[in-house]
């Protein structure tokens, strides 16, 4: 989780206190660098410009950073991430665009975000994993259909024959 003021929360124990760069700065940086060598390596991924007009203040790595950056702290309004982003990563992109541009530049690069997010995580070790972690909603006991229908309260035509009372 990311603190909003501009940090990760910093472990005080194990291997982690050592492996992990608890800054935003780092954790901007590294996407960066790699969308950036991609599109230099594959410029045919950035989405199709005009060879002559104006040149965006905002590349595309610099788009696809700031978008993968609103995933990580959970933000689904573009409004609000562009306001946090202009409060407290000023000095990481010198240029954010406003809201309506930022949509429209998202949009055009959604093939560019695709390819840029599975090559991140094709660089994990958790993409070749034979064993993934899967998060999901906890269920109660006795909530699927196959114990509910053959669970409490029994209905009347499931109770055993009782012999009646003379």
């Amino acid at each position: 989780m990311i603190d909003f003021k501009g940090s990760l929360p910093a472990w005080d124990e194990g291997a982690q206190s050592t492996v992990v760069t608890p800054d935003l700065d780092s954790l901007a940086t590294a996407p960066y660098v790699k969308t950036d060598d991609l599109l230099k390596d594959s410029p045919h991924l950035a989405p199709w410009r005009p060879p002559v007009g104006i040149a965006p203040r905002l590349t595309d790595a610099e788009l696809v950073t700031l978008a993968m950056m609103q995933a990580m702290p959970g933000f689904t309004s573009e409004a609000k991430w562009l306001r946090h982003s202009r409060a407290h990563l000023r000095h990481l992109f010198p240029y954010l665009p406003q809201q309506p541009g930022y949509n429209k530049r998202l949009r055009k690069a959604a093939g560019l975000l695709r390819q840029v997010t599975r090559f991140l995580a094709s660089s994990t070790s958790a993409w070749s994993d034979d064993v993934w972690v899967v998060g999901s909603t906890p269920v109660e006991c006795g909530r699927s259909r196959e114990t509910a229908s053959t669970s409490w309260p029994p209905t009347p035509t499931s109770w055993p024959a009782v012999p009646a009372r003379p």
